[in-house]
């Protein structure tokens, strides 16, 4: 007997976790801090902070579109937008996190596949390798537009090229502009703004966390 009540709940606790898969969503209207949220064809009048039965939470909502919370994941919807039962969640962003070595973010990544320390600089429009790391990724800078640029020993000269991918852990970005400068300077490669600016940047107390946009 008590067999078959196991084998039973088992069966029930299925059909409700299947039930949970299947939901149909749509937002069928806004309001300011309220929408009106159709589940499984059974509407739900929502304000911020509560949720319908399946556990779907309103997080915010104007005139055009509302953000739900759906099995953990916040989702924004349009007036009309619908999650079909086949739904998942986007993927996580990718995130690295940095903390200071005398006041500087220092990282190692991966430019073209090899190698690279680089200095976290917020202040250079653009990654800035000298011209020995350039030679050693194998890049053919002189044939990159020659630009002025100001370095710490004051103004000279580098070359414009762009570079197949930088990688920080597990932020890759493609065709990422770069500056070689022909010289000994900088010393560490500069992760400037061609490849900062890609990112979502956010200090947290003295850590600096790094995300990919998507």
């Amino acid at each position: 007997m008590i067999k078959y009540c196991l084998t039973a709940l088992i069966i029930l606790l299925n059909s409700f976790q299947a039930a949970a898969e299947e939901m149909d969503i749509v937002v069928v209207g806004l309001f300011a801090n309220q929408a009106v949220v159709e589940v499984n064809g059974e509407r739900h009048l929502l304000k911020v902070g509560k949720s319908t039965a399946e556990g779907i939470k309103l997080i915010s909502a104007n005139s055009t579109e509302a953000v739900l919370e759906v099995k953990g994941k916040k989702q924004t919807f349009p007036l009309g937008d619908r999650i079909s039962t086949d739904f998942s969640p986007p993927p996580e962003q990718p995130e690295v996190s940095l903390w200071p070595t005398d006041g500087m973010y220092l990282t190692t990544g991966t430019v073209n596949g090899y190698n690279v320390d680089f200095l976290v600089d917020t202040g250079a429009s653009a990654v800035a390798l000298n011209a020995a790391t350039a030679r050693r990724l194998g890049i053919d800078f002189y044939r990159g537009e020659q630009v002025g640029v100001r370095t710490a020993s004051g103004t000279g000269y580098g070359y414009k090229v762009t570079l197949d991918y930088v990688q920080i852990d597990d932020i890759k970005l493609y065709n990422v502009a770069a500056v070689v400068l022909d010289g000994p300077e900088p010393s560490t490669a500069l992760l400037g703004m061609s490849f900062l600016g890609q990112l979502d940047i956010e200090h947290n107390g003295e850590r600096l966390d790094l995300r990919q946009k998507y």
